[in-house]
């Protein structure tokens, strides 16, 4: 075989594989959805799908990721009324981020290695637990404690499993890994306890534990950073819409109604533009500071 034909054949499963997690994504994004809406409510992740509206039991037909949303135009079967965009959106968003994933791993994949098979696992279940903590901290302002302990298990789980044991048994290479959640979630903390939760939730403080494991100092701190630039962007957008709500520019349009009531002692979440931070540098492996050299 040339080598052309073998990096046309790599190219080939490449563009497959891509395709194969968007789908594999799209469908874990949809039983997501099922945790987001069921979680703390005392129903079980089990059992068959209900519309909302009617109560009708909704057939394997009509649950299939995205197809099933664009079929239906986004209603119901039976009563018509409208489904939440956010079925959909999860199911987009996680398909996005398997194959991100795959890409990012491509080459190691291939190289048919069981550790780069372990972390490749394991970065999946990480991106599936954001995109349940994001939505979930959207809609509820709040980030369940076993979501952030379980990014913080895998997280571990990580550095355990990618950083070589002899290096880990050293009191340097332990403090330098396993001291890195704590101190990435140190300032939250201190903000929690100085603010008594006014200013932040204890939750982001648990969620910042899991990306300092996971990305270590430098880079867990370039997450954050990033986070609360992209916060703080999106805070001042929100805040001049509505401003202009206010002044009527923006009267009749769809913007209207989801910005009227935003002030700017408004509650946004921040867990969200946190994990937007942690996903642009663990696909990116940007270093806003700079500290990753001086650390190395």
């Amino acid at each position: 075989m040339s080598a052309t034909s073998f990096c046309a054949i790599l190219i080939d499963m490449e563009i497959l594989g891509t395709v194969g997690f968007f789908i594999l994504g799209a469908i874990v994004g949809s039983f997501l959805n099922v945790v987001i809406l069921r979680y703390n409510t005392g129903a079980g992740v089990g059992g068959r799908s209900r519309c909302f509206s009617c109560g009708k039991t909704i057939q394997w037909y009509d649950l299939l990721p995205i197809v099933s949303f664009l079929y239906l135009r986004g209603r119901c079967r039976f009563c018509k009324s409208k489904i939440s965009f956010q079925y959909p959106l999860v199911e987009i968003f996680t398909g996005v981020l398997f194959s991100a994933v795959f890409l990012k791993y491509s080459s190691f994949v291939l190289s048919l290695q069981s550790t780069y098979y372990l972390l490749f696992t394991i970065d999946l279940a990480v991106m599936a637990v954001l995109v349940v903590i994001t939505v979930y901290d959207f809609k509820h302002k709040i980030i369940p404690d076993f979501l952030a302990f379980l990014f913080s298990l895998l997280a571990i789980t990580f550095i355990s499993v990618s950083v070589p044991r002899e290096i880990l048994l050293t009191t340097s290479g332990f403090i330098s890994h396993f001291f890195s959640g704590p101190i990435i979630a140190l300032p939250f903390l201190v903000l929690w306890l100085v603010s008594r939760g006014a200013w932040i939730g204890l939750g982001d403080a648990k969620l910042a534990l899991g990306i300092g494991w996971f990305l270590g100092v430098a880079m867990g701190l370039s997450a954050v950073v990033i986070g609360f630039w992209i916060g703080a962007a999106v805070s001042l957008l929100l805040l001049l819409l509505g401003r202009l709500n206010k002044s009527g520019v923006l009267s009749g349009s769809f913007l209207s109604s989801a910005v009227k009531n935003l002030t700017i002692k408004s509650e946004i979440p921040l867990a969200p533009f946190l994990i937007l931070g942690f996903l642009v540098v663990y696909f990116f492996g940007i270093d806003v500071m700079g500290l990753g050299s001086l650390i190395m």
